[in-house]
Order: C-alpha cells, then structure tokens, then sequence
C-alpha cells in the first residue's frame, strides 16, 4: 500500500494520531503537498461522504473522519503555502441569530475544508450585521453557509439574505443553507442559491456554487 493511501485509510477511520506522521512520511518521500490534499485527503473524504449518504455511516464516524482531515489539513498547510498551493475558495459559514446549535454546522465546516475550501467560521448566534461585516472585509469570498437549527430561527435566514442585499453585496456572493428544519422549498422561498441536507451534500454544493 502507498503512502497516500494509506493516509487515505487513516483518514476515512478516523485515526486523527497517525495522520500526522503519514503527512511527514508522504512528504519525505518527495510527493508533492498538493498530491497528498487531493489524492490522500480530499478524495478520502469524498468516499466518507459517500458513505454517509449511502447510510453505511453515520454522524459518529463523519466527525472522527472529518477530525482526522482537519488535523491533516493544520499539518501540510504550511507545506502548501510554501508551494504556492492555493484553497480552491474562500467560504464563510455561520449558525444565524438566536439559535445556538453548532454540531451540525461544525461538521459542515470541517467537511467543506476537506473539499479544498480555505473556510472563515463565524460561530453560532450571529447576526445579520456580522455576515454582512465579514463579507466586506472578504471581498474575496464567493460562498455563504448559513445554518439555523430551529424552525423559530428559520426566519433568521431570510432576514440575514436581505441584509447582504440591502448592503449591495447579493452578487457577489453564491448563499447556501441547511439545518434540520430547512428545506429545499424554503430555501427557494427566501432566495438562497442552494440547499443541502446533509453535511456530505454540503461540501459537494459548495464547489458547484463555486464553480457554477
């Protein structure tokens, strides 16, 4: 077995402590920084979110899978950079005003770094104001994650989509939604450009929008 897919291996079950070293070890053996994110880490990812999907895991093994690559992530970071490896975007999530859940949108940050995503997280209960401020000072983000938990912080969402329309800056940005209560209907109502169930979904929206 390669290094690479053995890393791969560590990170779809989630043994967070080997990953580092198979990271050192890949990169003394000369594989470049770049091959070791795509092949090693973001494709294992999107076999643990397939997986998922397909019910043959669950949120459990999700989030020591996606703890596992984030921990990757902080250690060949540096080693992209040093590269000229750029994220393939910038994207900002937040849990909207009142609502104070952050599993779920944790584990949809976690997922779409995974995708390649540089990813700015705002925390949960976050006001309008703050999107709107975080998008200003990002002029160079191109997705908006917004999660509400809730069906009474439901309308947070829409309120938040018309504070970043109010302030000019609708088009410059692709706006996603998800949360348990969400749906598709309700986010074609409040004019979001995209929903997702799930965290796997999630990262796989995201790069669409990016793209799209």
């Amino acid at each position: 077995m390669s290094k690479i897919q053995e890393l791969a291996a560590a990170i779809e079950s989630g043994k967070m402590k080997v990953v580092p070293g198979l990271i050192e070890e890949a990169l003394n053996e000369g594989i470049a920084p770049d091959v070791i994110l795509n092949q090693g880490m973001i494709d294992a990812m999107g076999v643990v979110g397939e997986k998922f999907k397909n019910n043959e895991i669950f949120v459990p093994e999700m989030l020591i899978a996606a703890r596992a690559m984030k921990k990757g992530v902080e250690v060949l970071t540096p080693y992209l950079k040093s590269a000229g490896t750029e994220p393939i975007g910038k994207l900002i999530i937040g849990t909207v005003v009142g609502d104070l859940h952050d599993i779920g949108k944790n584990l949809v940050a976690m997922m779409i770094e995974g995708a390649g995503f540089e990813v700015i997280d705002l925390g949960v209960d976050v006001p309008e104001s703050k999107f709107v401020e975080a998008l200003k000072e990002n002029p160079d983000v191109k997705v908006l994650a917004l999660s509400a938990l809730l069906t009474t912080t439901m309308p947070a969402l829409k309120s938040t989509i018309d504070a970043i329309k109010e302030a000019g800056l609708r088009d410059t940005v692709k706006i996603m939604v998800g949360g348990a209560p969400v749906t598709q209907a309700f986010a074609d109502e409040i004019g979001a450009d995209g929903y997702s169930e799930d965290a796997a979904s999630a990262a796989t929206l995201a790069k669409s929008l990016l793209l799209g």
